[in-house]
């Protein structure tokens, strides 16, 4: 029986709680959101109007490797619960669930890096009244899609675990990051 649960979940990413174990699954949505969240900070830098060219085109090299490395975490988040879920009763006849855990974990987490930053606007003293309830507006969406994103989790899990639900590992490609699969890149001259 697979005891992952969202609340758990949200709480690590929130940082309220450490990981569960030092399992292979928890290690994988620990990469996932360590990505997201250098990813985050990369792609905040990439947006800056007053540095040099090649200071962006070093944050885009960096944001193409931390994508590349939290969609591998999600995949390997995927390929530990499909692992788990092996033992629990197999049903041909199970739903074929077309969003993968993984991918929905990978959401919570970036909703977590939404609501940490929303909330850090709803505490600016340099802006007018109207952004900070504009952001408490967007502060109490993003929680609540959060809410509904963490249940419907549970509920994957749930009947993925019964067996009345299934999932695939559904392989990302990234061909801009594969030299060999890039034409802009194999088609560069020496």
């Amino acid at each position: 029986m697979i005891h992952l649960q969202a609340h758990r979940i949200v709480g690590f990413h929130d940082g309220r709680q450490a990981a569960e174990t030092a399992s292979e699954l928890w290690r994988a949505i620990e990469d996932n959101h360590r990505h997201n969240r250098l990813l985050w900070d990369e792609e905040d830098l990439a947006r800056r109007k007053n540095v040099p060219d090649s200071e962006i085109a070093g944050n885009k090299r960096a944001i193409d490797g931390y994508n590349q490395k939290r969609n591998d975490a999600i995949e390997r988040i995927d390929e530990q619960l499909l692992i788990l879920f092996s033992k629990a009763e197999t049903n041909e006849a199970a739903r074929l669930n077309s969003e993968t855990p993984g991918a929905m974990i990978d959401r919570l987490s970036i909703l977590s890096l939404k609501i940490h930053h929303m909330r850090l606007q709803t505490l600016r003293s340099d802006v007018a009244g109207a952004h900070i309830e504009n952001c408490l507006l967007k502060l109490n969406r993003l929680n609540e899609q959060r809410t509904d994103l963490a249940d419907c989790l549970d509920r994957l899990l749930a009947e993925c675990a019964r067996g009345a639900a299934r999932f695939k590992v559904y392989r990302q490609f990234k061909m801009y990051n594969d030299p060999a699969l890039n034409p802009a890149v194999y088609g560069e001259k020496p």
